[in-house]
């Protein structure tokens, strides 16, 4: 969503690299681009103003005057300010120290609140808790038919005595819904209400009458993120007319123009709690300003990849894996399926490097990545024989051929995914030895450019074969064996850990940001 604003925002930064001071006229023409780039994301407009005038104004402090590098300081500025009008802090909900904790959801209609009501419950549920939704829209047609369906989907409770489709009365349901929910002990009740097109009286009184009866704990104010500009007034007139705890923006994967974010909680004065990234259930996520400000300054989002990760973490099949790589196994096809059965549980591959810092470089090869890559590499895997698995040496032309009308693929790409599994297999054969990783990341076979080449691998034998240069003049040898114990030591740490950050702790020189080699090799770098 953020694309066009991103990549606008950070070529107007960039344009302040090289600069060993910072004028007023650079400045100037700096904020001014933001600006635009603000005004043309629908921003709304008291927000672009508020934004602009702060940004200039610390910009031309005397701290950032006499900074060794001020252009890095004015990125450190512009993302502190995207992260105050995105909220702040990260919020939270509030839960009833007596359960059960009522959340009750508003919003216009085709905002999405019934599939995000689910949405809510997955996650909640997730988390420990034990919700249940209640049908309290009973005007929209079907309304309590999908909600019905969405729990089932999501493995949670549905209350829905009303047939809806303008039958029966919502503000009865509601209450009956949280007594219910008391007695049959489920700690958090969601209620779904009805929205309208466009904000009418109607509508208020009726979301007005249910948050009388119920008393929610916390009321959630659903917002489509990709109606613009018009999501502040739509905000304002929900929190005059009803009154809303925290936001939820919806269909945050869409191809608007990103304003809704970036207004609401400026205009309302209310946090951002969650949004809504896909069509799955799963696509749910807590909203973090500082995250998102990264994102839009593509410095990446390292956390929520790694809380993805850790979500989806098979622990049983990581000490599996450690215990062969400590052993004389060796690294099969089995082992490498496993790999990308976990890979692709964890959502979609696109997505999760479009996390990596410095993505955006990359996002036209990244729009043409077929996901489908990874379903093709199973099937290609899975009809193989268990002997061939073991060893792909038994692999001859008659069984490529074979393998391939089974799998719907041809033998060129049996012989690529072959290929690239022996460089995977070098790798961690090198990985026994103690040779780590040599600078980039396990090759994934079967899927484009994610192999290493020749380039990479060189690299690996490198780093395996020790840091001692060969060189015969004292000089250059010594400056050599000091910068190969430098990459050494900046090679430590998490493989999903962000690169260095310059003075003032954030990433702020964007074009610096290096990532793993095959990801290059991958993206033609």
């Amino acid at each position: 969503m953020f694309n066009n604003l991103s990549d606008r925002i950070t070529a107007s930064l960039k344009g302040l690299r090289g600069h060993g001071r910072l004028t007023e006229a650079d400045v100037d023409k700096t904020v001014r681009e933001i600006r635009r780039a603000l005004l043309d994301a629908d921003v709304a407009v008291p927000v672009v103003r508020e934004f602009a005038s702060r940004v200039r104004e610390k910009a031309l402090s005397e701290e950032v005057s006499k900074a060794l590098n001020p252009a890095q300081q004015v990125v450190k500025i512009v993302h502190g300010e995207l992260v105050e009008i995105l909220g702040g802090a990260s919020g939270s909900l509030t839960f009833a120290k007596n359960p059960p904790t009522v959340i009750m959801l508003a919003g216009l209609q085709g905002a999405g609140k019934t599939t995000l009501a689910g949405k809510l419950a997955k996650w909640l549920k997730d988390e420990g808790h034990t919700p249940m939704l209640v049908a309290a829209d009973l005007q929209r047609p079907n309304a309590v038919n999908q909600l019905q369906i969405v729990g089932e989907r999501a493995g949670v409770t549905v209350f829905a005595p009303e047939p809806g489709n303008g039958v029966g009365d919502p503000v009865l349901v509601a209450m009956n819904g949280v007594s219910t929910a008391q007695f049959q002990q489920h700690d958090v009740v969601i209620v779904d209400t009805a929205g309208r097109l466009g904000i009418d009286e109607e509508m208020m009184q009726q979301a007005r009458d249910i948050r009388d009866a119920v008393n929610p704990h916390e009321t959630l104010f659903v917002v489509d993120a990709m109606i613009g500009q018009d999501a502040a007034n739509v905000a304002q007139a929900f929190r005059d007319g009803v009154g809303f705890t925290g936001v939820v923006l919806s269909k945050l994967d869409g191809d608007a123009r990103g304003g809704a974010a970036l207004s609401i909680t400026g205009v309302t004065e209310r946090p951002i709690l969650f949004a809504s990234t896909g069509e799955n259930l799963d696509d749910f996520e807590r909203f973090h300003p500082d995250r998102m400000a990264n994102r839009i300054l593509d410095m990446g989002d390292v956390l929520t990849l790694i809380e993805q990760a850790e979500k989806n973490f098979d622990q049983a099949q990581a000490e599996k894996m450690a215990q062969k790589l400590a052993s004389d196994e060796d690294f099969t096809l089995d082992d490498f399926l496993v790999q990308m059965q976990q890979l692709k549980n964890m959502g979609s591959l696109k997505k999760m490097l479009g996390m990596l810092p410095g993505a955006a470089q990359f996002r036209a090869q990244l729009d043409q990545f077929d996901e489908r890559d990874i379903t093709r590499v199973e099937a290609m895997i899975q009809s193989m024989t268990p002997a061939e698995r073991q060893d792909p040496k038994l692999i001859n032309g008659s069984r490529r051929a074979r393998i391939a009308k089974g799998s719907g693929t041809t033998v060129t790409e049996i012989n690529q995914l072959l290929e690239r599994f022996k460089q995977a297999q070098q790798m961690m054969r090198s990985m026994k030895r103690g040779g780590g990783m040599g600078g980039g990341m396990p090759a994934m076979p079967g899927m484009p450019g994610m192999g290493m080449g020749k380039k990479s691998r060189g690299k690996a034998q490198a780093g395996k074969k020790g840091k001692k240069s060969r060189s015969g003049n004292p000089a250059k040898r010594a400056a050599e064996e000091k910068a190969a114990a430098q990459r050494s030591a900046n090679a430590g740490g998490s493989a999903f850990a962000p690169p260095s950050l310059p003075q003032g702790g954030s990433a702020a020189n964007l074009d610096d940001v290096e990532l793993p080699d095959a990801l290059k090799k991958m993206f033609g770098k």
